[in-house]
């Protein structure tokens, strides 16, 4: 009579699929776990360094990077188009030729030259009666 318990099964799969899912749980708390206190370890190093930076820069008056950059960008971006600065003609004459100067039409330009230059020699050359 052993063998029927062998097919229809006892419940010990199920056992051993809540044993399995207990350990995948507790696997990744404890992956969850160690990543929090990896984080909780480079914060604590990050504010060290930033402690010291800031000695530094107190001891030889060195402003922070990102106070030099807010302030720069204050200064260039005003925040009404019209209270811009205005450009003077040499300044807009100066973008006008870098405008022209640009790579590509520069190549456009000697491009069209020589293949004038080539026509002109052709029709020299070849006369039509």
């Amino acid at each position: 009579m052993d063998f029927f318990g062998a097919v229809g099964g006892d419940g010990e799969g199920e056992t051993d699929k809540e044993k399995e899912e207990e350990a995948e749980r507790e696997r990744l708390e404890a992956i969850r776990e160690a990543e929090e206190r990896r984080k909780e370890k480079h914060r604590k190093m990050e504010e060290e360094r930033e402690k010291m930076r800031q000695e530094i820069r107190d001891k030889y008056n060195i402003k922070k990077k990102e106070e030099v950059a807010e302030a720069a960008a204050a200064d260039a971006v005003p925040d009404n188009p019209l209270m811009r600065k205005k450009k003077t003609p040499e300044e807009l004459a100066k973008e006008t030729e870098e405008a022209d100067e640009d790579e590509l039409t520069k190549l456009k330009n000697t491009l069209e030259t020589h293949v004038n230059e080539i026509k002109t020699q052709i029709e020299s050359k070849c006369v039509l009666q």
